[in-house]
């Protein structure tokens, strides 16, 4: 039954087989009989070539410590107000008690200049005139309110994120610096070289560690997964940003959280935000 079966199969296709054939031929020929729209008999599994990318989380870490929320500045307040009540005095309070008290015994008997060359309240005084003519730097600069998204002098009180002008297909997209892996290199060293392809080779990062935090995929248009692989697979490396300069020629931003998610392609936004605080 077998034999007969693959001599019909010669002269006619497989879609006029599965219409002509019994279910009982089936039953006897289920490897044989497997796909309604295939042209040719195989059991064996078709697999798929993906491409292999390597993408850089690079980070600007935060420069300045971010204002207190309400609910904290008040446990912030609760927690000086204990510390105060169950501390200690300190070594400069116990000096000042002692000059206060020194001072009342010998106001009538000697000058004091000849006791103490600076008091501890002019100790303090002196401190406290400091400190008024000492003037903070602002915590939103120029750059923030030019909206000037190149520079790293914004935000200071926040994690920024690289994203670069980079072409996919036939558009251009802004995301992570990511480039395809060539033979020989591990993912890591992938990774290297893409950000010094992209970015230049004066600035200075430092990667954590080997092993990528994050991975995202996407499938080609049908025309390019005939012709190539069928998709990419992309190994995100996070990395800290130490110092150095980008290159002029390469179009790019430093974003933070939500300024990520109106930038970021949706779907690739939705896979970094799950490992990117």
């Amino acid at each position: 039954m077998f034999k007969q079966t693959l001599r019909f199969s010669r002269s006619y296709n497989l879609h006029q087989i599965l219409l002509g054939t019994s279910r009982k031929a089936v039953a006897i020929c289920p490897n044989v009989i497997q796909y309604q729209n295939t042209q040719m008999f195989s059991t064996a599994p078709v697999i798929k070539k993906w491409d292999l990318y390597s993408s850089v989380c690079l980070e600007r870490h935060p420069i300045t410590v971010q204002s207190m929320q309400e609910i904290e500045l008040k446990f912030y307040n609760m927690l000086r107000k204990i510390e105060f009540e169950d501390s200690l005095k300190n070594d400069h309070e116990l000096k000042k008690e002692r000059e206060e008290n020194q001072s009342k015994i010998t106001k009538s008997d000697m000058d004091m200049e000849t006791i103490l060359i600076q008091t501890a309240q002019e100790f303090e005084d002196s401190n406290l005139e400091e400190l008024k003519n000492f003037k903070f730097a602002p915590r939103i600069t120029k750059f923030d309110e030019q909206n000037e998204t190149s520079s790293l002098k914004r935000k200071l009180d926040k994690n920024l994120l690289l994203l670069v002008h980079q072409k996919i297909g036939d558009k251009h997209y802004w995301i992570p610096p990511q480039g395809i892996r060539q033979e020989g290199e591990t993912m890591r060293q992938t990774a290297e070289r893409v950000l010094q392809n992209e970015c230049g080779t004066k600035i200075k990062v430092k990667f954590y560690g080997n092993a990528p935090i994050g991975f995202y995929k996407y499938k080609y248009p049908r025309k390019l997964q005939e012709k190539e692989s069928c998709g990419a697979k992309i190994f995100y490396f996070l990395a800290k940003y130490v110092d150095g300069d980008i290159t002029d020629n390469v179009k790019y931003q430093w974003l933070d959280h939500e300024e990520l998610e109106k930038v970021l392609p949706r779907e690739m936004q939705k896979s970094i935000s799950q490992f990117m605080l």
